[in-house]
């Protein structure tokens, strides 16, 4: 079944420029094996940097994987020894360097496992999103600061997984250096401002970007990872990013690409290139760009947050059939989060309670995924787990809820219907 199901994936590559959506993919197995014509594979340089094999992207994003989120998974936070804390920084802190190791470890060895990989795979998913921070490379990192250690094994162990299973990945930098929003845990620090917008600190994300494009040309397990996302969701509406575009964006595309070019990779085979787009609020991200060549773009949909939407269930509903994730005409667009949450003041209210309101949530679902695959290259779902007993922000849950399909071929196509 496993070679069935990447052999649809894919073809034979071709080697003139960047996989678009139609178009297909070599898949390699850990061994260098391609799973497709059975030849070797010559050098990790050959591997193609596409976007998804065919169709449209279709994942889900690893939340609280490398970067813990405490609202998404309370019970295995205070297992781990760290309830009370804000954040990651928070618990290496609290717990010392020694232990934090230790507990973070058992994390990253359970939270996601190979089992979660077949499971998406067997519900016809074909991309993962992969949230990390900054301190994974740990020669960046500060005496002052405190984050685990050891995890970029983990990460090779989990992208060698899902490239085995003909999986594309994008690993987007979630935490940046001194952080890109205050008091936020998505950082992995619960700092008191945002430090990220100065120039030693856009130093060190081009050190991590630099690195870890290196290890994804030079390392098997890599070998699916197509894209990295340079920053999540800067500071929206403010001056504060206006050296973010100007310095940071073409300076993080360009540690990149030099890398690459270090290493010899072909221009058909770079990385694309993702930061946020203009829809986010954080500035025009191409202002500054030297070229367009492989970039992509991030949108994130959360309805639960815009109060611009009227909060009913037919509000919601025509706000998502009506709405052009792409409006801003930067090609390709992938909804990279989206959720099926509703504000905090009436998520529990009877008109909007997950255990009776079954027939909406699903049909919003699909509404959502038919409209993001019609105006955009696809979408990724936040996340693919959580421990809240909530639907809403588990796509495993929402599947065996029955709010999403077991196969999600199978989506309603129609879900727009009158709206």
């Amino acid at each position: 079944m496993l070679l069935e199901s990447v052999a649809l994936l894919a073809l034979a590559a071709s080697s003139a420029r960047a996989w678009l959506p139609g178009e297909h993919r070599e898949i390699y197995a850990r061994d260098g094996t391609n799973l497709f014509n059975n030849t070797a594979l010559a050098g990790q340089s050959t591997a193609k940097r596409w976007l998804q094999a065919s169709e449209k992207v279709r994942g889900v994003n690893l939340g609280s994987l490398f970067v813990f989120e405490p609202w998404l998974a309370e019970t295995a936070w205070s297992n781990m020894g760290c309830g009370g804390q804000n954040s990651e920084f928070d618990c290496v802190s609290y717990l010392g360097q020694t232990q934090a190791n230790s507990v973070f470890q058992a994390h990253w060895s359970s939270w996601i496992t190979q089992a979660d990989i077949a499971q998406m795979q067997s519900y016809g998913l074909n991309t993962i999103r992969v949230p990390v921070g900054y301190w994974l490379m740990e020669s960046i990192v500060y005496s002052s600061e405190h984050f685990p250690q050891g995890g970029i094994g983990y990460l090779e162990q989990l992208c060698g997984w899902a490239s085995d299973a003909g999986f594309y990945i994008i690993i987007d930098m979630h935490g940046a250096p001194g952080a890109q929003v205050p008091t936020n845990p998505d950082t992995g620090q619960y700092a008191p401002s945002a430090g990220f917008y100065v120039d030693y600190q856009y130093a060190r994300a081009e050190q991590f970007l630099s690195w870890l494009t290196n290890l994804i040309h030079t390392t098997s397990a890599f070998r699916n990872v197509g894209m990295i996302g340079i920053v999540n969701e800067p500071i929206q509406n403010s001056g504060t990013v206006t050296t973010m575009l100007s310095d940071y964006y073409p300076a993080a595309y360009n540690a990149i690409r030099n890398a690459e070019s270090a290493l010899g990779t072909s221009a058909n085979n770079y990385l694309h290139v993702e930061p946020m787009n203009q829809l986010w609020g954080s500035g025009n991200p191409t202002s500054y760009f030297p070229n367009n060549y492989f970039l992509a773009y991030d949108d994130h949909r959360y309805l639960k947050w815009d109060t611009s939407v009227t909060v009913s269930q037919s509000g919601y509903l025509t706000n998502t059939c009506d709405d052009n994730r792409n409006s801003d005409n930067e090609t390709p667009t992938i909804v990279g989060e989206f959720s099926l949450s509703v504000p905090d003041d009436v998520q529990w209210t009877s008109a909007w309670d997950p255990s009776t309101q079954q027939a909406f949530y699903s049909q919003w679902f699909a509404a959502q995924v038919t409209k993001y695959e019609e105006y955009t290259n696809g979408w990724i779902f936040w996340a693919w787990k959580s421990q809240l007993g909530d639907y809403r922000w588990s796509y495993q849950d929402a599947v065996a809820a029955g709010m999403i399909p077991g196969n999600i071929a199978n989506v309603n196509q129609a879900a727009c219907n009158g709206y």
